[in-house]
């Protein structure tokens, strides 16, 4: 029942030379007989998420992660963050369209698996890539935060291990896939205020305001982006920069004092000191610590933007450290 080459304290080094070339060689021998065979079937859309329990783990999660990465949702039924959370797993599944797989895992019928894996609340999230396990995130995170996760995860599972993921057939996809939700909004005026906070140096008053729009909203790019500035900015105005910079050099294994120094970094315009400092950090560190440098490092691309070649070189450099 345990997953083979999985660890449970910490990430798993996914980079590791023989377990990375054997599992590659598997997914392209796999590719290849697909393809002597006319091409690899797609699977119906409603296939791409299911229900996973300690019997069929061999096959439905180890097995299938050598051809796609598979997500993990660790949930239960009295679990009140694991109902915000589930519903949001599924419907990026089904837009991700077979970059990865969701299994979901009731751990009330399933406590072996919940022990195996080393988890102490839930929700959990663990993703599966060619038979390696790492931990993703716990709790009810920001949807903007999932969809860097898991874009990170599919990165590695393509450059590591050449999963491209799987075709997929429209037919039993779930009627909520079909109906288009409302245009959000409009947030002119919130979005307004929020600026307007921003401009008087009333950085708990943006931050709310932000977060007014992204509770309604979470994919609002604005309200993202301006929220990640608020926060960045209130986090410096209580610093006393020499003192930040005097610890950072004096204490590099301190994680605080490495996340305070990134932030005058960014907020001074050195954004690849910025991000380097953080990646560094990342791999120096494990657990909960490595989980807070690597979410204040998303953070910070939010603040740069996505389209920054910047952002884009410290997602690979992240992506090497933490996989």
């Amino acid at each position: 029942m345990q997953p083979r080459n999985m660890s449970m304290s910490g990430v798993v080094d996914l980079a590791a030379v023989k377990a990375a070339g054997e599992a590659k060689a598997k997914a392209e021998q796999t590719r290849a007989e697909s393809a002597r065979q006319g091409g690899p079937a797609a699977v119906p859309a409603s296939s791409l998420v299911i229900d996973v329990n300690e019997a069929g783990f061999e096959n439905d999660v180890l097995q299938r992660s050598a051809e796609v990465p598979v997500v993990i949702d660790f949930w239960a039924e009295w679990c009140e963050p694991c109902k915000q959370l589930g519903p949001l797993l599924e419907r990026l599944t089904h837009e991700y369209n077979g970059r990865f797989l969701l299994a979901k895992v009731d751990v009330d019928a399933n406590q072996m698996l919940m022990q195996q894996f080393g988890i102490q609340g839930i929700p959990a999230v663990f993703a599966v890539v060619a038979g390696q396990a790492l931990p993703l995130f716990q709790g009810a995170a920001p949807e903007a935060q999932i969809r860097q996760t898991l874009d990170q995860l599919i990165q590695v599972g393509e450059e590591r291990f050449g999963l491209t993921g799987i075709a997929v057939d429209p037919a039993g996809a779930p009627e909520a896939q079909a109906a288009a939700p409302p245009p959000p909004g409009p947030y002119d005026a919130l979005l307004e205020a929020a600026a307007q906070a921003l401009d008087a140096n009333d950085f708990p008053g943006a931050v709310q305001a932000y977060k007014n729009v992204l509770s309604d909203d979470p994919a609002n790019t604005e309200a993202r982006l301006g929220l990640a500035q608020a926060e960045l900015l209130a986090r410096v105005q209580r610093t006393d920069p020499q003192k930040v910079r005097q610890e950072a050099a004096e204490k590099p294994a301190d994680v605080d004092a490495q996340l305070a120094a990134a932030d005058l970094d960014l907020v001074g315009g050195h954004v690849e000191d910025a991000f380097g400092r953080l990646v560094e950090t990342v791999r120096r560190t494990f657990g909960d610590d490595r989980d807070r440098v690597r979410l204040r490092l998303l953070d910070l691309f939010e603040v740069i933007g996505p389209e920054d070649p910047r952002v884009a070189a410290a997602r690979t450099a992240l992506a090497r450290v933490l996989f």
